[in-house]
């Protein structure tokens, strides 16, 4: 049993919404293996409704497009990351590295001293 374990989320707010977080990250890699938004949602067990309003609310949250679509014949359909949505990928990834070490600290050492194996049981009103 792992006692203590950390987890983090890393969310880059936008507004109301979200630019990017871990769920728009793999739509980012899965759309850069897959070369379109569906396969990327299919890879991911996902709708392709739900993997174009992650890409959308992307695409809407920073300065530039990272993904850019492509409509036509069936050689020229597909999605691509931008540069910049390669960019936003990369700093992401990097965040969660660096987040990782966190766990090093003097910090997180204190907090899983004082953390039970187990939480006590319920106390429910009777």
């Amino acid at each position: 049993m792992r006692v203590g374990r950390l987890k983090l989320k890393l969310q880059l707010v936008c507004g109301d919404g979200f630019a990017i977080g871990p769920g728009k990250a793999d739509i980012l890699e899965a759309i850069d293996r897959e070369g379109s938004i569906s396969a990327a949602g299919r890879a991911l067990g996902m709708s392709y409704r739900r993997a174009w309003l992650l890409v959308d609310e992307m695409n809407r949250c920073f300065c530039e497009k990272v993904i850019e679509t492509q409509k036509g014949g069936s050689t020229e359909q597909g999605a691509r990351l931008t540069d910049l949505g390669r960019l936003v990928l990369e700093a992401y990834r990097s965040l969660e590295e660096q987040s990782a070490g966190l766990t090093d600290g003097p910090a997180y050492a204190r907090l899983v001293s004082a953390l039970r194996d187990e939480p006590l049981p319920s106390k429910s009103p009777r």
